[in-house]
C-alpha cells in the first residue's frame, strides 16, 4: 500500500505492505459482519486478551483486530516524530487493508486513539461501516488528559513500565512511547480537534466511557453523541477509568451485544 504520510510539518511517502502488519482474524460465521478492532497507544492485539473472541461469540460476528504499524509484532515506526494528523492518516491504512482482505461488512472498535481512528473511518467512508463502537475516544486535547499523560511519562520513568510494554512490544517501546507522550504533550498539537469531522458520520454509533477515565472528560462523549447524524448512543460506567473492556469486561460485552443486535441487525 502507498500510503501518503506528513512527517511532522514536511510531506513525505512512505510505502506500507500488509505483510508489515500483524493481524488475527476469526471467520466463525459466513455472512455475518466483521468486527474490526483498533487499539489504543500503548496496546496490541494479545492486550485485548479475550474480548474479541467472547465478543464474536455473543454477536456470531467475525473478527479481525491488527497491530498498528509500530506496535506489537508489526514492523517499527520510522521515527516517533508524527504529523499532527496522524489518526486521519491511519484511517488509510484501515481502510486499505480492508479492501485488501475483500471485508466489505464491517463494524468498528475502537479504544482511545483506536476510539479516534474509527470516528475519523466512519467520517470518511460514511458508506463503507454498519456501525462505530468507541470507548474512551479523544475528539479534542483537554488538561485532564495532558496531565494523564504527564503522569504516565513520570511512571515510564521511575516504574518497570518499559520492561511490562516490553513482552508486548518488544525494541518498539521507546519509540511508540515517544510518539504517543512527545506528540500529545507538543504545544502545537494543543489545538487538535476532530469536531468538525463529526457530522458525516451517519452509521448507529455506541459512545462507551469510563466516568473516572483519567484521560478524558465525559465532554469527549456528549460534543461527539451531540454532533453525529446517525443514531447515537452512550454508555457512561461509573468508577471506571480508562479501559472500560479490560475493567469491567462482562458490562461492556453485554451492552456492545445488545447494541449489535438491536442497531445493526436491523439494517
Amino acid at each position: 500500500m502507498r500510503i501518503i504520510i506528513i512527517d511532522k510539518y514536511v510531506q513525505t511517502e512512505i510505502n506500507i505492505t500488509l505483510d508489515q502488519l500483524e493481524i488475527k482474524r476469526i471467520n466463525n460465521f459466513p455472512d455475518r459482519p466483521t468486527i474490526v478492532f483498533l487499539h489504543d497507544s500503548l496496546g496490541c492485539i494479545k492486550l485485548w486478551r479475550d474480548f474479541p473472541q467472547k465478543l464474536a461469540s455473543a454477536t456470531q460476528c467475525n473478527v479481525l483486530i491488527y497491530d498498528r504499524l509500530g506496535y506489537g509484532k508489526s514492523a517499527p515506526m520510522s521515527t516517533h516524530h508524527r504529523p499532527k494528523n496522524y489518526m486521519e492518516l491511519e484511517v488509510n491504512i484501515l481502510y486499505q487493508l480492508l479492501q485488501k482482505l475483500e471485508i466489505e461488512s464491517t463494524i468498528l472498535f475502537g479504544h482511545s486513539d483506536g476510539g479516534t481512528i474509527a470516528l475519523l473511518a466512519a467520517s470518511k467512508f460514511p458508506n463503507k461501516f454498519k456501525a462505530v463502537i468507541v470507548e474512551a475516544a479523544h475528539i479534542f486535547v483537554e488538561e485532564l488528559t495532558l496531565k494523564g499523560i504527564n503522569d504516565i511519562i513520570e511512571s515510564y520513568k521511575n516504574t518497570n513500565l518499559p520492561e511490562r510494554l516490553a513482552k508486548y512490544h518488544g525494541n518498539k517501546v521507546e519509540t511508540l512511547f515517544k510518539a504517543w507522550t512527545e506528540t500529545w504533550t507538543r504545544s502545537d498539537y494543543r489545538d487538535w480537534n476532530i469536531e468538525h469531522f463529526l457530522p458525516n458520520i451517519t452509521c448507529p454509533l455506541l459512545f462507551i466511557q469510563g466516568e473516572t477515565d483519567e484521560y478524558g472528560t465525559l465532554m469527549q462523549v456528549e460534543k461527539t453523541v451531540n454532533q453525529v447524524k446517525g443514531y447515537a448512543e452512550k454508555y457512561i460506567i461509573p468508577n471506571v477509568g480508562h479501559t472500560p473492556h479490560k475493567e469491567v469486561s462482562e458490562l461492556v460485552l453485554g451492552n456492545v451485544t445488545k447494541f449489535i443486535i438491536s442497531k445493526v441487525e436491523e439494517l
